[in-house]
């Protein structure tokens, strides 16, 4: 029987084969494999951590670095991209389906969806409005 212990880290696998895009310190970014968005990012920690709440301060301020980055990057790469959404999901219960610690950042667009008032409110379905 395969227990989670078992099963081999795609993130970790992504230090192994070298696939980062770039790396700022403690952290690394990859472009996601589903994105929501074209230019859709994954900030990485390097240390296998199950999300967010566990990382280290240093691992957090090299995130909030290398997102600050890669949003710049994006901006001078594509000036259709207005704004964007960033975010983490922690636990199984909040969507997270890898245990280790990612955070999204998700470059968005006039148009891109219907109405986008309330953002990351959307992970609930009907609580986007108020």
């Amino acid at each position: 029987m395969t227990t989670p212990e078992d099963t081999i880290c795609p993130f970790c696998e992504c230090v192994a084969k070298n696939r980062m895009v770039v790396e700022y310190g403690s952290v690394f970014a990859i472009r996601d494999k589903f994105p929501v968005t074209e230019g859709h990012f994954l900030v990485i920690s390097k240390r296998h951590i199950s999300d967010y709440f566990n990382m280290s301060y240093n691992e957090k301020r090299d995130a909030e670095s290398l997102l600050s980055v890669l949003k710049r990057q994006i901006l001078v790469d594509d000036p259709s991209v207005q704004g964007f959404n960033v975010g983490m999901n922690c636990g199984e219960v909040a969507g997270q389906t890898v245990m280790h610690a990612h955070i999204h950042l998700i470059p968005r667009r006039e148009g891109d969806v219907e109405e986008p008032r309330g953002g990351v409110r959307g992970c609930v379905p009907g609580k986007m409005g108020y």
